[in-house]
């Protein structure tokens, strides 16, 4: 059996734990629309060191794409002409459903089934989270 404070210890590591997880889980997440490609760039290497920039050439799309080490989660940034960030798709684990829609009802606000609206200055970003069969794909761009 386990001392009171032994116990008190396990919490508290256990709760710090899940708060660095979510914290890591919501930064991800983040809306990056009008950064820049060299900002983007700069702010993934520093705050995501645990992602990995894929280098890609499309003829049709210009993007930056990232994915993690286990490969459960993917970030593509997708750039008009002028290099500048105007929509945010990311693909992730079936298994990451409850946590992303658990992230958006407590960061942004409700805007119908699975869509949510985060407002950055004056303007409101439109998430949308869309369910596949062997992935979830979420969607941020300007509201139209």
């Amino acid at each position: 059996m386990l001392s009171k404070s032994h116990s008190r210890y396990c919490m508290k590591i256990i709760t710090l734990s899940a708060a660095l997880m979510l914290t890591c889980i919501y930064v991800q997440s983040q809306n990056l629309i009008g950064y820049k490609e060299k900002e983007i760039l700069k702010y993934m290497k520093e705050n995501h060191s645990d992602m990995n920039y894929n280098n890609v050439v499309n003829s049709k799309f210009s993007y930056l794409k990232y994915s993690d080490n286990q490969e459960n989660q993917t970030v593509l940034f997708f750039l008009n002409p002028d290099s500048v960030c105007r929509s945010v798709r990311i693909i992730c684990d079936m298994n990451m459903k409850s946590q992303k829609i658990n992230e958006f009802n407590s960061h942004y606000k409700k805007n119908g089934e699975n869509k949510w609206i985060d407002r950055r200055g004056n303007k409101d970003y439109l998430i949308e989270f869309m369910e596949g069969k062997w992935s979830c794909v979420i969607s941020i761009e300007p509201k139209k």
